[in-house]
């Protein structure tokens, strides 16, 4: 094969993954605004003797999307310093989850699944954050601590009271990026303290402009180490009630969409195709002017 047309399929195949990365991109931004002050939910990676627990709120890409930073909002106690912070996605349960599930809970409709589908963190150099106090002091209603996740049929608690304590925005860049298909997902943040526990913050649901509605929009889950796999809901588990809530959690995203890997597949085709095309034109007109092909 000619070096002229070698360079036009190599030409062709980078121009297609410049293509599906930056020309056909268009921004993906996801909200669900600022807290509303009525719970907090203990969210944080396992730690020599402090066992995990997860908190999570959902989003909808309706299209593949590269997430590039994150925004989330909870409580840190005054003078604990930053260990660790992740960010985990989970899909929609009985994707990535043993069927049928466990009994241990009232339900897994709509839940996460059981494993994370990826995963980022500080310690293994994939995301690096940065902190900003938003105030010295602010009390939510309500919270689920650690200890207070507890499998059916003592499930519902009532939550474990109010919590006060600064409230901090955690602001993430992945250093490698999030790459999801089109899909429903959770979030989940943890954050290492060492002292205390960061405790995430709700936000308003159903969620209203200036956030991004989620349709449908699924409500706040939670479990830790002992419960997992399952997942139980902050408000209608373990909250409970005659009328029981239901919460989202404070977060944001910003990445761009992309294509689909058929898009990309009939982009790199056709590109390819015009390449090899160039680049036999070009072996042609060589030829017609006795130039002698390299």
């Amino acid at each position: 094969m000619g070096r002229n047309l070698r360079y036009g399929i190599g030409s062709a195949i980078a121009a297609a993954f410049l293509i599906a990365g930056t020309a056909n991109a268009t921004p993906f931004s996801f909200s669900t605004n600022g807290p509303d002050g009525q719970m907090a939910t203990a969210s944080r990676p396992e730690n020599g003797s402090q066992f995990e627990i997860e908190s999570a709120d959902d989003f909808i890409a309706h299209t593949a999307v590269r997430i590039n930073s994150a925004t989330f909002t909870g409580l840190v106690p005054l003078g604990a310093s930053v260990q660790n912070v992740g960010v985990e996605i989970y899909r929609v349960f009985p994707l990535d989850s043993t069927v049928p599930p466990s009994g241990h809970v009232p339900t897994r409709n709509n839940s996460p699944s059981d494993v994370a589908f990826d995963t980022r963190d500080f310690a293994s150099n994939t995301l690096t954050f940065s902190t900003q106090v938003l105030a010295q002091s602010f009390t939510a209603s309500n919270s689920v601590t650690p200890g207070g996740i507890h499998p059916s049929p003592g499930q519902t608690t009532g939550g474990n009271g109010q919590q006060t304590g600064q409230e901090v925005e955690f602001d993430v860049t992945f250093t490698t990026p999030f790459l999801l298909p089109g899909d429903h997902y959770f979030f989940v943040p943890q954050v290492q303290l060492d002292s205390g526990d960061f405790l995430w913050l709700s936000a308003q649901r159903p969620i209203v402009p200036p956030g991004t509605p989620n349709n449908p929009d699924l409500q706040s889950w939670t479990r830790d180490a002992f419960l997992d796999p399952d997942w139980l809901r902050v408000g209608m588990d373990i909250v409970g009630g005659t009328t029981p809530p239901a919460f989202n959690a404070v977060f944001s995203l910003e990445g761009e969409k992309v294509p689909e890997p058929a898009t990309v597949e009939l982009e790199a085709t056709g590109l390819l195709a015009l390449g090899i095309l160039g680049a036999l034109r070009r072996r042609a007109r060589r030829s017609a002017t006795g130039a002698t092909p390299r």
